[in-house]
């Protein structure tokens, strides 16, 4: 499901830094590798798993393929495609899953004032970022006009109870797009797989979104790199110690095409239903859940470098960002990330 893979990723990857060191591991480690929602995931396990390391392989595997079908845009059989294809205002029913992506969506889409807006495909689409081929031309602003008429949080509408879930639409035509924050949530699941399974110590990446519990290999906490926005993967902007908590970074350097002599990039201002072209390039966010932080660093990848500092302050969430100035690359964090930096 190349969805995901539009988000690609996320043009600052999280990647652990101290498996590059030259240390001798003093405990056994698991790895589970492969692709999931047209991206890449990575898992580490310190100690055993219950089957050893072909059990660990297959129910990460099987897991992330059931999720992969539950919220795939570019898989016409998929729960969330056959509620887009639903062409009635009329409830439709969907797992408690499903439900809780969407309650995420619509809760973050309030939080940021509908900077985060789940219901964005058709704007995502018409600029040539989602299932639909890219455009040989740019779209005019009668396309993107009509686009817009089908976006909006408040077109969607969520009712759980203790023995179903709906979700209704108010126009027959509006879209849904989970693809802004399904790294997050594959990620989240992965490590209650492993909880499950009495596994306490693990970093969990897919894509830019991670989860990590306890110590690594070597018995020390885990570490994460920001990533410079470059081509060079080994190119650190700054090391971070998560805790236990879950990391998220968004980028728009790398996923991005060029039309007419203009650069296009794939993070989508619903305001104005045109791709972002303020200077922040990268946006990290810090949170207990990876769902929690891959949906908030879209919303600050739209709100621009200013805003985005100024949002994370006034809720205390740390963030960190990278903008593109006319000397380099330089760094932005709020009062609350410091206490991640590794000095």
């Amino acid at each position: 499901m190349s969805s995901w893979g539009k988000k690609v990723i996320i043009g600052v990857m999280l990647t652990m830094i101290l498996g590059c060191e030259k240390q001798e591991t003093v405990q056994p480690q698991l790895d589970a590798q492969g692709k999931t929602m047209g991206t890449f995931y990575h898992v580490k396990v310190v100690g055993s798993y219950p089957g050893g390391q072909a059990a660990l392989q297959q129910q990460v595997d099987a897991l992330l393929k059931h999720y992969n079908d539950e919220i795939s845009t570019y898989d016409k059989n998929s729960a969330l495609s056959k509620f887009n294809q639903f062409q009635s205002t009329e409830p439709f029913a969907i797992s408690q899953d499903l439900a809780d992506l969407l309650i995420c969506g619509l809760r973050t889409g309030e939080q940021t004032g509908g900077l985060l807006d789940m219901t964005v495909g058709p704007l995502v689409n018409l600029w040539g970022f989602g299932p639909d081929k890219r455009p040989i031309k740019i779209p005019s602003d009668e396309q993107i006009e009509k686009a817009r008429e089908r976006v909006g949080i408040n077109k969607v509408h969520v009712e759980v109870s203790s023995n179903h879930a709906l979700v209704r639409k108010d126009q027959p035509d509006v879209y849904v797009d989970l693809s802004t924050f399904g790294e997050g949530f594959g990620a989240d699941k992965v490590a209650a797989l492993l909880e499950a399974n009495g596994v306490h110590n693990y970093l969990v990446e897919i894509a830019g979104a991670s989860r990590s519990r306890g110590v690594n290999a070597k018995g020390q906490s885990w570490r994460l790199a920001i990533q410079k926005p470059t081509d060079e993967i080994a190119d650190v902007q700054a090391i971070i110690q998560p805790d236990g908590r879950a990391v998220s970074t968004s980028g728009s350097y790398r996923n991005y095409y060029e039309l007419d002599g203009k650069r296009f990039s794939h993070v989508i201002d619903p305001r104005t239903g045109k791709p972002i072209t303020h200077k922040l390039v990268s946006a990290t966010v810090i949170t207990p859940t990876a769902l929690e932080a891959d949906a908030l660093d879209t919303a600050l990848m739209v709100m621009g470098p200013e805003k985005a500092l100024s949002f994370a302050n006034e809720q205390h969430l740390p963030v960190y960002l990278v903008v593109k100035t006319e000397k380099g690359f330089e760094a932005r964090y709020s009062d609350s990330f410091k206490p991640y930096l590794v000095q």
